[in-house]
């Protein structure tokens, strides 16, 4: 975490949606209000998961740069609605709600995204379909061009481990603890090689696949078919792209990223999987860092 000498502050955004007002959870780590470098937005990954597992970007306060975090609606800490219809769920849902946070906090003029995973989609999306004049540069941290790409990526490595991780796996939320336990394995290897897993991971995951989850979320269909492959061009900002070595997201999943946005730059962390901010945590922020003040 940042040093003590950063400030902290949390609390909840009014977000007005079709005739209704939700809440959506932040977290801000540095002084918005004297900033003296472009503020970073944090988008967690998903879609249902929660900011927890992305803290350690909040050391990037220690390079002077106010970081922002929020649980995304209808995950974690902000409004859930376990009631609403399928077609709810959907990108532009989750854009809208990113474009109020941004209003909020003042920062429309001037912002840097870090998107891990599903947030890194997300981002991509952000731009091709709204062109956002404040966004100054973009990083996509281990997320698939294509919902098939990352399926097939899964399965690959899936098919590497016993069988009776397999067949957890394959039998899903019929037996809860068998699929959380199967997925712990995978994720050693695959999601995060830190031993043992960091709290806040955990805690992101939980909310998932947990005893009470709420699964309203990453149960919509809100990805799917999803590739944005087609249109990456049309991202006209400085653009960082992330994997790890062992990452879920390996190379033949994120690489068009790299390939078809203008002037991409490419990293890969040699001892990392889908989380270098744990794994390679000081690296993986002075690369950031850098790439931000550049």
């Amino acid at each position: 975490m940042p040093s003590d000498a950063v400030g902290i502050k949390e609390g909840h955004i009014p977000f007005p949606y079709q005739g209704e007002t939700h809440q959506t959870y932040y977290k801000v780590f540095g002084d918005l209000e004297n900033r003296t470098r472009t503020p970073v937005i944090v988008l967690h990954g998903g879609p249902g998961m929660s900011h927890d597992y992305t803290l350690p970007l909040a050391d990037l306060a220690d390079h002077s740069y106010p970081v922002i975090f929020y649980d995304q609606i209808g995950n974690a800490r902000s409004t859930r609605l376990p009631d609403k219809p399928s077609e709810f769920w959907n990108i532009d849902l989750f854009l809208d709600e990113f474009d109020n946070l941004v209003k909020h906090f003042g920062v429309q003029d001037g912002y840097h995204i870090v998107g891990h995973s599903w947030g890194g989609m997300m981002a991509s999306e952000l731009i091709v379909r709204r062109q956002p004049k404040g966004l100054k540069r973009l990083v996509i941290s281990d997320s698939p061009s294509a919902i098939a790409l990352w399926r097939k990526s899964f399965m690959e490595l899936l098919d590497k481990f016993p069988q009776k991780v397999k067949d957890a796996v394959a039998k899903g939320f019929e037996d809860r603890v068998g699929y959380w336990n199967a997925l712990l394995e995978v994720y050693a290897v695959h999601g995060c090689r830190v031993k043992p897993l960091p709290k806040d991971l955990e805690t992101s995951l939980l909310y998932i696949y947990g005893e009470n989850a709420d699964r309203t979320v990453d149960e919509a269909p809100i990805l799917t078919g999803w590739n944005i492959e087609g249109r990456l061009h049309e991202i006209n900002v400085p653009t960082l792209v992330i994997n790890g070595r062992y990452d879920i997201a390996q190379d033949y999943v994120t690489r068009a990223y790299a390939e078809k946005i203008p002037g991409a730059k490419f990293v890969t962390f040699e001892e990392s999987s889908h989380t270098p901010f744990f794994e390679e945590r000081e690296k993986y922020i002075q690369t950031v860092a850098e790439f931000l003040g550049a």
